[in-house]
């Protein structure tokens, strides 16, 4: 299990705490950092089963700036969302927990962790 997260975000510290508790067996990524490229984040997509826009945080100052609520939403769209959020990393939702099935979740609740800890 792999979980995407900034140290500065308290869902993400929330996060790791539960994980912590339940001794489950994880690497961080710090994503700011360890920037994901959009080859990464397509396959966390699939893992998701979601679209860019839905793990998009529009309310990011940098969201602004680049107009992002305007976006199509469509798959003629899509690349230009993925290559956004490779190139500006803040924008991806967080936590995000890639299990050991395959899948994926946006961890943003405890509800979410446990849903990916009881797929690992």
């Amino acid at each position: 299990m792999e979980i995407w997260i900034n140290p500065a975000c308290s869902k993400c510290r929330g996060a790791l705490d539960l994980l912590d508790a339940e001794g489950a067996r994880y690497t961080v990524r710090r994503y700011l950092e360890d920037v994901p490229s959009a080859d990464e984040i397509r396959d966390v997509l699939d893992r998701l089963g979601l679209e860019p826009w839905d793990i998009t945080r529009t309310q990011e100052a940098e969201a602004k700036e680049l107009g992002v609520k305007d976006w199509p939403r469509d798959e003629a769209s899509r690349g230009r969302w993925i290559e956004a959020l490779a190139a500006h990393p803040k924008l991806i939702q967080r936590p995000l927990i890639t299990a050991d099935d395959g899948t994926a979740v946006v961890g943003r609740s405890e509800e979410a962790v446990r849903e990916a800890l009881s797929r690992s």
